[in-house]
């Protein structure tokens, strides 16, 4: 990670799990680290936890607005420069049928997991021009973009999927246009975070979910994300499935 000291990232999502891990690797790696989330105060002191708070910068946005977007990232450029790494991590899912569903979940979960991604995506790349310096994005997918296990959201699984497409036609757009910049996509299974509550709707269903089986934590995406970054130049790590050795799908 040598490589990245002093350089910056923006981990979108980051008020806790996957993104919170994500921000306190990126910070301990010796990175300048902006975070966004809807919870401010979950993100307030994450650079106090890595004791390096002048390293950090964080900010309250909905990535759903467009504007309050644009803000984040203009905001990040005055305060340190464009930036270098953009880690894609928020997102959410709902369950639910197809035939049931609420509209306004579907319209959520594309929202953030795709049109929000891609948003921030617009936003990097636009910086990364400015530098023309080695540069990396990371959209965090799910194992859910590769196969719809049985009961699973039709949804949210298309939603990831769609991350998968844009993974790769990123990675083909950035190939053409000859751009110092890898791409990466991380595909996790189960993991023990908030998601399952949310995802839910219940603590009791997520805890019989947790509960079945040794789940991946947080840290280990967090060390999936710092060992596509820490890559010399010409390795692009394109995509990392990572799940629950005891998870069969």
């Amino acid at each position: 990670m040598d490589q990245w000291k002093d350089r910056i990232a923006v981990v979108t999502g980051a008020s806790s799990g996957i993104g919170r891990a994500v921000a306190l690797g990126l910070l301990r790696s010796g990175m300048r680290v902006a975070v966004c989330a809807r919870r401010a105060e979950k993100i307030e002191t994450i650079g106090e936890e890595a004791d390096c708070p002048e390293r950090f910068f964080p900010r309250r946005v909905d990535l759903r607005h467009d504007e309050e977007s644009k803000r984040f990232f203009a905001d990040v450029r005055d305060r340190w420069g464009p930036i270098h790494v953009l880690i894609n991590n928020a997102g959410l899912g709902y369950a639910g049928a197809l035939d049931s569903q609420p509209v306004h979940e579907w319209r959520e979960m594309l929202e953030l997991n795709v049109v929000a991604l891609s948003h921030c995506t617009q936003l990097a790349l636009s910086q990364m021009s400015e530098h023309g310096e080695e540069s990396h994005i990371i959209h965090l997918g799910s194992m859910s973009g590769h196969r719809v296990p049985a009961g699973s959201n039709g949804m949210y699984a298309a939603s990831k999927f769609a991350v998968r497409a844009l993974t790769e036609s990123l990675r083909q757009e950035i190939h053409q246009a000859k751009r110092p910049i890898r791409v990466s996509s991380i595909s996790p299974g189960l993991v023990e975070t908030g998601f399952a509550e949310h995802y839910s709707g219940s603590t009791e269903a997520a805890d019989k979910t947790y509960g079945a089986m040794h789940c991946l934590q947080s840290d280990d995406i967090a060390s999936a994300v710092l060992y596509a970054l820490s890559q010399p130049s010409h390795v692009q790590v394109h995509d990392i499935l990572i799940r629950p050795k005891d998870q069969s799908l």
